[in-house]
Protein backbone atom coordinates (compact mmCIF):
# COMPACT_ATOMS: atom_id res chain seq x y z
CA UNK A 1 0.00 0.00 0.00
CA UNK A 2 1.41 3.59 -1.38
CA UNK A 3 0.67 6.93 -1.69
CA UNK A 4 0.05 7.01 -5.51
CA UNK A 5 0.17 10.73 -6.46
CA UNK A 6 0.71 14.16 -4.97
CA UNK A 7 2.84 15.31 -2.28
CA UNK A 8 3.34 12.25 -0.61
CA UNK A 9 3.68 10.32 -3.61
CA UNK A 10 5.45 6.46 -3.70
CA UNK A 11 5.47 6.74 -0.13
CA UNK A 12 4.63 3.04 1.65
CA UNK A 13 2.28 2.95 4.22
CA UNK A 14 2.03 0.42 7.29
CA UNK A 15 -1.45 -1.95 7.52
CA UNK A 16 -2.96 -3.38 10.49
CA UNK A 17 -2.11 -7.00 10.48
CA UNK A 18 -4.52 -9.52 10.63
CA UNK A 19 -7.99 -10.09 8.69
CA UNK A 20 -9.93 -7.48 10.90
CA UNK A 21 -9.51 -4.53 8.50
CA UNK A 22 -9.48 -4.54 4.07
CA UNK A 23 -7.48 -1.81 3.18
CA UNK A 24 -8.53 -0.07 0.18
CA UNK A 25 -6.14 -1.49 -2.57
CA UNK A 26 -3.96 1.18 -4.66
CA UNK A 27 -6.39 0.41 -7.78
CA UNK A 28 -9.63 0.88 -5.63
CA UNK A 29 -8.23 4.12 -4.50
CA UNK A 30 -6.60 5.25 -7.85
CA UNK A 31 -10.22 4.70 -9.33
CA UNK A 32 -12.07 6.54 -6.33
CA UNK A 33 -9.59 9.75 -7.14
CA UNK A 34 -10.33 9.54 -10.45
CA UNK A 35 -14.05 9.31 -10.11
CA UNK A 36 -13.71 12.60 -7.44
CA UNK A 37 -10.87 14.70 -8.91
CA UNK A 38 -7.50 13.75 -9.02
CA UNK A 39 -6.38 17.00 -7.12
CA UNK A 40 -8.07 19.60 -4.53
CA UNK A 41 -7.52 23.13 -3.15
CA UNK A 42 -7.90 23.13 0.66
CA UNK A 43 -10.76 20.87 1.44
CA UNK A 44 -11.24 19.27 5.10
CA UNK A 45 -11.78 15.19 4.80
CA UNK A 46 -14.18 12.77 7.25
CA UNK A 47 -12.28 9.48 7.07
CA UNK A 48 -14.57 7.65 9.77
CA UNK A 49 -13.34 4.55 9.72
CA UNK A 50 -9.79 5.10 9.22
CA UNK A 51 -7.79 1.97 9.43
CA UNK A 52 -4.64 2.80 8.61
CA UNK A 53 -5.22 6.71 7.45
CA UNK A 54 -5.12 5.39 3.63
CA UNK A 55 -7.62 7.41 2.51
CA UNK A 56 -6.88 10.63 4.13
CA UNK A 57 -3.36 10.44 3.60
CA UNK A 58 -4.28 10.19 0.03
CA UNK A 59 -6.50 13.49 0.09
CA UNK A 60 -4.20 15.20 1.50
CA UNK A 61 -1.36 14.62 -0.49
CA UNK A 62 -3.59 15.76 -3.46
CA UNK A 63 -4.28 18.77 -1.98
CA UNK A 64 -6.40 18.98 1.08
CA UNK A 65 -6.10 21.36 3.87
CA UNK A 66 -6.72 18.62 6.81
CA UNK A 67 -7.91 15.50 7.37
CA UNK A 68 -9.54 14.52 10.74
CA UNK A 69 -9.10 10.22 11.03
CA UNK A 70 -11.32 8.27 13.72
CA UNK A 71 -11.09 4.60 14.34
CA UNK A 72 -12.34 2.39 17.16
CA UNK A 73 -9.36 0.15 17.17
CA UNK A 74 -6.09 1.06 19.15
CA UNK A 75 -3.85 -0.59 17.01
CA UNK A 76 -5.34 0.78 14.13
CA UNK A 77 -4.69 4.59 16.11
CA UNK A 78 -1.32 3.43 16.22
CA UNK A 79 -0.65 2.50 12.80
CA UNK A 80 -3.00 5.67 11.32
CA UNK A 81 0.03 7.86 13.47
CA UNK A 82 2.93 6.07 11.96
CA UNK A 83 1.75 6.99 8.46
CA UNK A 84 0.65 10.51 8.85
CA UNK A 85 4.48 10.59 10.11
CA UNK A 86 5.67 9.13 6.99
CA UNK A 87 4.13 12.11 5.57
CA UNK A 88 6.26 14.55 7.51
CA UNK A 89 3.44 16.61 7.49
CA UNK A 90 1.44 15.24 10.56
CA UNK A 91 0.14 18.82 11.68
CA UNK A 92 -2.96 18.01 8.92
CA UNK A 93 -3.85 15.13 10.52
CA UNK A 94 -6.06 14.51 13.16
CA UNK A 95 -6.07 11.75 14.66
CA UNK A 96 -8.47 10.16 17.56
CA UNK A 97 -9.81 6.64 18.81
CA UNK A 98 -13.76 7.06 18.84
CA UNK A 99 -16.51 5.28 17.43
CA UNK A 100 -17.95 6.65 14.50
CA UNK A 101 -21.51 6.56 16.34
CA UNK A 102 -19.87 8.74 18.89
CA UNK A 103 -17.26 10.53 16.78
CA UNK A 104 -20.33 12.13 14.68
CA UNK A 105 -21.72 14.19 17.34
CA UNK A 106 -18.19 15.10 18.60
CA UNK A 107 -18.16 17.18 15.34
CA UNK A 108 -21.60 18.41 15.39
CA UNK A 109 -20.34 20.05 18.64
CA UNK A 110 -17.04 21.19 17.19
CA UNK A 111 -19.14 22.87 14.33
CA UNK A 112 -16.47 21.24 11.95
CA UNK A 113 -17.67 21.07 8.07
CA UNK A 114 -16.35 18.69 5.57
CA UNK A 115 -15.77 18.93 1.90
CA UNK A 116 -14.65 15.04 1.90
CA UNK A 117 -16.04 12.11 3.32
CA UNK A 118 -14.58 8.51 3.32
CA UNK A 119 -16.89 6.04 4.78
CA UNK A 120 -15.56 2.22 4.60
CA UNK A 121 -16.72 0.63 7.92
CA UNK A 122 -16.58 -2.80 8.39
CA UNK A 123 -19.55 -5.03 6.40
CA UNK A 124 -21.04 -6.65 9.18
CA UNK A 125 -21.40 -3.60 11.04
CA UNK A 126 -22.37 -0.98 8.74
CA UNK A 127 -24.77 1.37 9.09
CA UNK A 128 -24.05 3.73 6.25
CA UNK A 129 -27.21 5.61 6.06
CA UNK A 130 -27.97 5.93 8.82
CA UNK A 131 -24.98 8.27 9.78
CA UNK A 132 -25.36 10.02 6.64
CA UNK A 133 -28.68 11.15 7.40
CA UNK A 134 -26.81 12.28 11.18
CA UNK A 135 -24.17 14.02 9.74
CA UNK A 136 -26.63 15.63 7.48
CA UNK A 137 -28.76 16.86 10.17
CA UNK A 138 -26.15 18.00 12.58
CA UNK A 139 -24.28 20.28 9.20
CA UNK A 140 -21.34 17.96 9.15
CA UNK A 141 -21.51 18.41 5.23
CA UNK A 142 -20.71 21.02 3.30
CA UNK A 143 -22.98 21.89 0.29
CA UNK A 144 -21.22 20.30 -3.05
CA UNK A 145 -19.18 18.15 -0.83
CA UNK A 146 -18.39 14.32 -2.17
CA UNK A 147 -19.23 11.34 0.05
CA UNK A 148 -17.42 7.81 -1.04
CA UNK A 149 -18.57 4.78 0.66
CA UNK A 150 -17.20 1.41 0.51
CA UNK A 151 -19.37 -1.36 0.69
CA UNK A 152 -19.69 -5.01 -0.20
CA UNK A 153 -20.58 -5.70 -3.59
CA UNK A 154 -23.79 -7.28 -2.80
CA UNK A 155 -24.92 -4.41 -0.37
CA UNK A 156 -27.04 -1.63 -2.24
CA UNK A 157 -27.45 2.29 -0.78
CA UNK A 158 -30.68 4.32 -1.76
CA UNK A 159 -30.09 7.07 -4.51
CA UNK A 160 -30.98 9.71 -2.49
CA UNK A 161 -30.22 10.07 1.33
CA UNK A 162 -31.44 13.63 2.42
CA UNK A 163 -29.54 16.04 0.21
CA UNK A 164 -27.11 13.48 -0.83
CA UNK A 165 -27.77 12.19 -4.15
CA UNK A 166 -26.19 9.03 -5.89
CA UNK A 167 -23.87 10.00 -8.71
CA UNK A 168 -21.44 6.72 -9.36
CA UNK A 169 -21.54 3.58 -8.14
CA UNK A 170 -18.34 0.93 -9.02
CA UNK A 171 -17.96 -2.64 -8.20
CA UNK A 172 -15.01 -4.34 -8.04
CA UNK A 173 -14.37 -8.08 -7.17
CA UNK A 174 -16.00 -8.10 -3.18
CA UNK A 175 -16.06 -4.65 -3.15
CA UNK A 176 -18.69 -1.64 -4.09
CA UNK A 177 -17.98 2.39 -4.46
CA UNK A 178 -20.65 4.44 -4.04
CA UNK A 179 -20.01 8.18 -4.26
CA UNK A 180 -22.35 11.23 -3.25
CA UNK A 181 -22.66 14.28 -3.57
CA UNK A 182 -24.46 16.99 -1.50
CA UNK A 183 -26.87 19.29 -3.34
CA UNK A 184 -28.10 20.81 0.14
CA UNK A 185 -27.03 24.09 1.28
Amino acid sequence: MRVIAGEFKGRKLHSLSGDNTRPTSDKIKGSIFNIIGPYFDDAIVLDLYSGSGNLAIEAVSRGCAKAYCFDNHFKAIQVIKENTLLTKSAEKFVVTKMDADKAIPWLSVKALKFDLVFLDPPYAKQKIEIQLREMLSGSLINSDARVVCEVDKKFDLPDQIGSLTKIREQAYSLTKIVIYRNSGE
